[in-house]
C-alpha cells in the first residue's frame, strides 16, 4: 500500500470515526507508532484520535498498558493473549472507543520456527464488543512487514468495526 493509499484510508477511518462521535487509541510495538503516524497526518485528527502509545519493550508494554507479566513470560510479546491485553489497555487508559494494538516481528532476524519473521499479532477492542485478536504473516523486508501491518491495522479497524 503506497503512503497516497494508507493517506486515503487514513482518512476514511476519520470520517467514520466522526460519523459516530467516537475516538481510537494505538498501542503499536512493530509498527513503531506508523498506525498513529498516519491517523494524525490526517487534518482535524483530533477530533478523533485520543493518542497513540509506543510500547516498544516488555517494560512498557507492561507499565503503560498493564499487560501483565505473566501474559509476556508464558505467551510471548508477540501473541493474541499480549495483543488482547494492549488494546483492553490502552482503550482504557486513553477513554477512547475503539484501540487497535499491534505486535509483531518485523525482521529480518528475531524470529523463530514457531513465530518466523513477518509474524503479526493484532488486537482489536471497542466499548460493547468481544475483543478481536488476529495473527497475519506478511512477506518482504522490514519496511514491507511494517507497512502491511500498518495498513491490515487500519483496514479491519474500517471494515469490522467501522462498518458504514
Amino acid at each position: 500500500m503506497t503512503d497516497n493509499e494508507l493517506a486515503r484510508l487514513s482518512s476514511e477511518v476519520g470520517q467514520r470515526l466522526l460519523q459516530r462521535q467516537a475516538s481510537v487509541t494505538t498501542a503499536e510495538s512493530c509498527t513503531g507508532g506508523w498506525i498513529a503516524k498516519v491517523l494524525t497526518d490526517i487534518a482535524g485528527s483530533s477530533q478523533w484520535f485520543e493518542r497513540g502509545f509506543v510500547t516498544y519493550s516488555n517494560e512498557a508494554k507492561q507499565d503503560m498498558l498493564g499487560v501483565t507479566a505473566t501474559s509476556l513470560e508464558r505467551f510471548g510479546a508477540v501473541s493474541e493473549q499480549v495483543v488482547r491485553e494492549m488494546a483492553e489497555g490502552a482503550r482504557k487508559v486513553a477513554g477512547a472507543t475503539f484501540a487497535l494494538s499491534v505486535s509483531g516481528i518485523a525482521g529480518p532476524g528475531g524470529g523463530s520456527a514457531e513465530k518466523p519473521p513477518g509474524t503479526v499479532w493484532f488486537g482489536f477492542a471497542a466499548e460493547s464488543r468481544q475483543t478481536l485478536a488476529q495473527c497475519k504473516i506478511f512477506s518482504g523486508d522490514r519496511e514491507a512487514v511494517r507497512r502491511r501491518a500498518t495498513a491490515w491495522a487500519l483496514l479491519t479497524l474500517r471494515d469490522h468495526f467501522l462498518k458504514n
